[in-house]
């Protein structure tokens, strides 16, 4: 006579449900992943967003400043009594740095050359970016008395 043992086993559906969820995990994984990675892409070529979002900020930044002068292509002004100068750092970004050109974080990356000119009541800021991209900022100040 054969005696019929019962194992704890899996059995062919559990297996078989295990294996599904598995390949849907993965299958979800690569799916986000490729997301994120022409996510990232369209983030590092797309400058457009990154001018418009800098151009706001510079624009913020010099409208709570008192204009002082310009020198060796950074603009100098003050702000809540503290110098500040905004210019290209020796990397290829521009920045808001103290009077002394320490700290801050750079406000845009990738440049090739940036110049700075007065013009009557206008300061100019040509940027040349590294991909070929030139912009222009413009702002009006109003000299100190």
């Amino acid at each position: 006579m054969l005696r019929r043992s019962r194992l704890a086993a899996f059995t062919l559906l559990e297996a078989l449900v295990a294996l599904l969820v598995i390949s849907g995990s993965l299958l979800l994984f690569q799916a986000l992943t490729k997301l994120l990675g022409a996510d990232l892409a369209y983030q590092e070529s797309n400058k457009k967003q990154e001018w418009l979002l800098f151009a706001d900020q510079l624009e913020a930044e010099l409208a709570r400043s008192q204009f002082e002068s310009l020198d060796q292509d950074k603009i100098l002004v003050k702000q809540d009594g503290k110098g500040i100068a905004f210019g290209q750092s020796k990397a290829d970004d521009f920045r808001k740095t103290d009077s002394h050109n320490r700290g801050y974080q750079p406000m845009i990356t990738g440049l090739k050359e940036t110049t700075i000119k007065k013009e009557g009541s206008l300061i100019i800021i040509h940027f040349s970016f590294k991909e070929g991209l030139e912009r222009d900022f413009v702002y009006g100040v109003e000299e100190k008395n």
